[in-house]
């Protein structure tokens, strides 16, 4: 049986601060995430494990609050860092393939068997458990290329039909309006909560004859 001494004369300030340098702070992407080395090193391998190391080998500047900046989607780090927490992958509704470029970022190597798993076995259910649903997008000429280079989650690029020039007197030659038409694959119950948007369809079906 194996007897641990205290320190009893260790002063409570030193004890305290012990425990305040096992909290991590991350600003990833604006987003504010508070953690603990243990966690981060998790996966002793990962960029997140290396970065808390004391001879840490890479570069990461830090904000006004002592933060880690960390050049990546929150929204998409979550799921990683939840994962590092508990085991379990959780993705409430995000994309597999959004949280994979995330998990292969921080070399987190079992997190990204795992959803390469997940994705295959979701490829490989019966096409009658997927729906397409679609969505229209107004812009002018000038906003084309910023709202396509945008799309995310899933979604696609489909179709881009003119819908004429708004005029103005003297004013600029590029107010040409675009719908743009985009969809996305999802599953049933996904499918039910973006319902078919049958304005969609009905201009894809003009487009063609354009």
């Amino acid at each position: 049986m194996s007897t641990v001494f205290i320190n009893s004369r260790k002063s409570p300030n030193v004890l305290k601060k012990q425990g305040t340098d096992q909290w991590v702070k991350l600003n990833v992407g604006g987003t504010y995430f508070l953690t603990t080395k243990t966690t981060l090193s998790r996966d002793p391998n990962s960029f997140l494990s290396r970065l808390i190391q004391e001879d840490c080998d890479l570069i990461s500047d830090r904000d006004e609050t002592g933060a880690y900046l960390i050049d990546r989607d929150p929204k998409y780090f979550a799921p990683v860092l939840n994962y590092l927490r508990h085991g379990k992958l959780v993705l409430d509704g995000v994309s597999e393939e959004g949280v994979l470029e995330e998990a292969e970022f921080y070399n987190v190597t079992q997190m990204i068997a795992l959803l390469k798993e997940c994705i295959s076995h979701r490829d490989q259910r019966p096409h009658a458990d997927k729906k397409r649903v679609y969505r229209v997008l107004q812009c002018r000429e000038q906003e084309l290329t910023q709202m396509i280079s945008t799309l995310s989650d899933g979604w696609r690029f489909e179709q881009l039909i003119s819908v004429g020039m708004q005029y103005t007197n003297y004013g600029p030659s590029d107010n040409n309006e675009f719908l743009c038409v985009v969809s996305k694959e999802c599953g049933t119950t996904a499918g039910r909560e973006l319902e078919l948007n049958d304005r969609a369809k009905v201009l894809q079906q003009k487009g063609s004859r354009m």
